[in-house]
């Protein structure tokens, strides 16, 4: 899809079409809820392995989530693509947007509930499942782009298969490599790997989710200009730097609740345990972004520190605290696809 989308153009569209400004609003409000119910993930395990404090680990988030998002769309925005493509809202401009609007409605309702919860919900999968209600809603199943969405279902399965089984491997092989050198000396090489694996890890969660947010944005914007939903995503800059900072003021404001869940609750880590589980999610979150997987970074997380953790004694894992995880998961997408067909019903009445 080409466009010359500059701000100005598209306080011109919302002229003609108020309804984008809702649309905006959203997307800023559930990347907000992305920044604090997913990116902080990607620092968790530094600060349960206290290679950070969690003031300054989410600060590093904040920092490097707003890099990822501007630094790895103009690398590849093949994530962007597959959100773009995934569904079909084409059809009268209005219902639309509507659509769109009751979609993302769902899927804030239910990153809020889970946030609340102290669950490191899926937002990506929230995100699609309920784009996905609102284009059932709109056009049928005939909205739903299989050969696009089926990456949905590839990246759930490598997030969390890869993940438990890369991380299983790491830190066997870590345990392996470091075996003849004294614990203190290591530790201190840890610390400084974990730090960079943070900066990483946020780094790719701003790349990954930051261009699902933006990808709402831009399909809005594409039907407010009455033009195929289907083809390239150019972003322009204005957008990318607002999500950035969107992000960004999430992980700031919410991260400490998840981080305490995620690595916390779940599993005790010791520091090399720690680099093998950040490692891990670094490959997994880097294949599925160039591949154009949308995956979760909680997903990813989550499944290589429970593969650290078994590696030594399965029965040191909090299995019940895994367990809700995946139940909310599990549930991600029924509730939020109704929410958000349920919702694009009503609102097309209008």
């Amino acid at each position: 899809m080409c466009m010359d989308l500059t701000l100005g153009v598209f306080f011109a569209s919302m002229g003609a079409h108020p309804a984008l400004i809702v649309i905006l609003i959203l997307v800023i409000g559930v990347t907000v809820i992305s920044g604090a119910t997913d990116a902080p993930n990607a620092i968790a395990t530094a600060v349960s392995t206290r290679c950070l404090k969690p003031g300054t680990a989410l600060a590093l988030a904040a920092v490097f989530n707003f890099a990822g998002l501007v630094g790895m769309t103009y690398v590849s925005t093949a994530v962007a693509h597959t959100m773009f493509n995934m569904v079909d809202f084409s059809g009268e401009t209005h219902h639309a947007l509507m659509a769109l609007i009751a979609a993302m409605i769902g899927s804030i309702g239910w990153g809020f509930f889970c946030w609340w919860r102290g669950i490191p919900a899926s937002k990506s999968h929230s995100l699609i499942a309920g784009i996905t209600g609102g284009a059932i809603a709109m056009n049928g199943l005939a909205g739903v782009v299989i050969g696009e969405w089926v990456k949905v279902i590839y990246g759930m399965v490598f997030s969390l298969v890869a993940g438990f089984i890369i991380g299983w491997l790491m830190v066997k092989l870590i345990e392996f490599v470091f075996r003849a050198v004294p614990r203190r000396k290591a530790n201190q090489l840890f610390v400084v790997v974990q730090d960079i694996c943070a900066a990483m890890l946020s780094f790719l969660h701003g790349s990954q989710d930051g261009q699902k947010f933006m990808s709402i944005a831009l399909l809005g914007i594409a039907l407010s200009f009455g033009m195929e939903t289907s083809g390239d995503t150019d972003f322009p800059l204005w957008l990318m730097i607002l999500c950035s900072l969107a992000i960004s003021f999430g992980t700031l404001i919410g991260g400490k609740r998840i981080i305490k869940s995620v690595a916390m609750d779940m599993v005790k880590l010791e520091k090399y345990q720690g680099v093998a589980a950040s490692l891990t999610t670094v490959i997994t979150l880097l294949v599925s972004s160039l591949t154009g997987m949308p995956v979760s970074t909680s997903h990813c997380s989550t499944a290589a520190i429970m593969g650290v953790g078994a590696s030594k004694n399965p029965h040191k894992v909090k299995w019940s605290v895994a367990k809700d995880m995946v139940l909310a998961w599990v549930l991600t997408f029924p509730c939020c696809g109704f929410i958000g067909w349920a919702l694009a019903k009503v609102f097309m009445l209008f």
